[in-house]
């Protein structure tokens, strides 16, 4: 199984446009990589892909990655895309993604049903684009070669769907992870999880790569930076460290880690800090912008 990351980042990316924190600056300064918004490409055989979610980055993501490129007048590599959640930096990536090529739509009838009621989303002609719900802890086919499953974790409905009162631990359709298998690789991704539970740990139990929600280091990190007045859990997003983070919760787990999803405020992203060398010495690898992996 290839997988090649398509963006690293969190919603906004690195450097996100409004801020002028030390990561962001340092990314437009060369000093440390940009990074696009979340999103990873999966291929059985490195010709077919299927991408899991769409940023709002995707053109210049595919632009950047050769696999991504047609290869003929009117083609594309891309054999299907999956949405893990209806948030705005996985879903927006559709809208440049609607000039007649076909590939197929896939997601839970919950997402579906959000981009339904969306009239913008009616730009991706379903002629072209097949939208297919699909149903949790059942196997489906993401793409000849390719098997996948959903599953719930832990999270909350997007930021634009937010009421009064927000509850950030909900389980059903909204927030979903995917396990992935070609037969003989068997690969988790979760961009988003607001906790690791007992169910989401025995889960993984069977995994060889898991790509998992790296958005911040610590729960208070946004506030502390002053770039921000929510928690990391008030987004729906586990802290790595602490206690009950997830370097302390998978640090059990012998499959392959990598961080993604990782938030322009999070120290982790420089090269010479305390919290990236603990993770880097706790086996973990923190995905970049156009690397290429292959079990």
């Amino acid at each position: 199984m290839k997988f090649l990351v398509l963006g690293a980042a969190a919603g906004g990316g690195l450097p996100q446009w409004n801020c002028g924190c030390a990561n962001c600056e340092d990314a437009r300064a060369g000093v440390i990589p940009a990074s696009g918004q979340s999103s990873l490409a999966v291929s059985p055989d490195g010709v077919r892909w299927s991408i899991l979610n769409a940023s709002p980055d995707i053109r210049q993501q595919m632009q950047m990655n050769k696999a991504m490129h047609p290869r003929s007048l009117r083609d594309t590599p891309v054999a299907s895309v999956l949405l893990t959640n209806g948030d705005i930096d996985h879903i927006a990536g559709l809208l440049s993604l609607r000039e007649q090529t076909p590939f197929d739509l896939m997601a839970t009838a919950e997402i579906l049903d959000l981009l339904e009621h969306n009239r913008i989303f009616d730009a991706v002609n379903r002629e072209k684009v097949g939208r297919h719900a699909v149903t949790l802890d059942a196997g489906f086919a993401l793409q000849d070669g390719l098997t996948a499953w959903l599953f719930a974790v832990p999270g909350k409905v997007p930021l634009f769907m937010e009421g009064a009162e927000v509850q950030t631990d909900l389980i059903g359709e909204q927030t979903v992870g995917v396990r992935m298998s070609d037969g003989g690789t068997i690969a988790y991704y979760i961009p988003g999880c607001a906790a690791i539970t007992k169910d989401v740990l025995a889960r993984l139990a069977d995994a060889d790569i898991l790509f998992f929600d790296g958005t911040v280091w610590d729960d208070n990190e946004m506030i502390r930076t002053g770039t921000g007045v929510k928690t990391g859990r008030r987004m729906g997003h586990i802290p790595i460290s602490g206690d009950d983070g997830s370097l302390k919760r998978l640090e059990g787990l012998a499959a392959k880690k990598v961080y993604i999803h990782i938030n322009n405020t999070n120290p982790i992203l420089q090269p010479a800090s305390p919290e990236r060398a603990e993770v880097l010495a706790a086996g973990w690898q923190i995905a970049q912008d156009g690397e290429e992996i292959a079990l």
